[in-house]
């Protein structure tokens, strides 16, 4: 099965009412987005309507990220494309998925990932 990795801008909303996101992200500014990343082995533009209309599964768990359907805007494909132009098993988007996090937090991104 091939996986993706993909990115989600949120509102800069997210830095200011929730506690866990401004705590994750110390180093952040304000002058660059808030953003999500998160990996799936749909494509992103599915996951992300997933994410905004609070998708429960088959199982009836509900598998939308809290943090996407509340402040998620849109997906920024200039930030993962080049990520995912090659297949990827999920153990190689799990550790991109984290990879790309950390590169984009270093920028001064505020990040949220799992």
């Amino acid at each position: 099965m091939r996986y993706y990795v993909y990115v989600v801008e949120l509102s800069k909303k997210v830095f200011t009412e929730n506690t866990r996101f401004r705590a994750a992200n110390p180093q952040f500014n304000g002058v660059l987005q808030c953003l999500y990343v998160g990996m799936s082995s749909k494509k992103p533009a599915e996951r992300f309507k997933q994410h905004k209309t609070g998708y429960i599964n088959k199982k009836g768990y509900k598998i939308s990220a809290y943090i996407v359907e509340k402040y998620g805007s849109y997906l920024r494909p200039s930030l993962y494309d080049h990520i995912n132009q090659k297949p990827m098993s999920r153990q190689e988007a799990l550790m991109m998925e984290k990879k790309l996090a950390w590169d984009l937090r270093r920028q001064g991104y505020a990040v949220w990932f799992n």
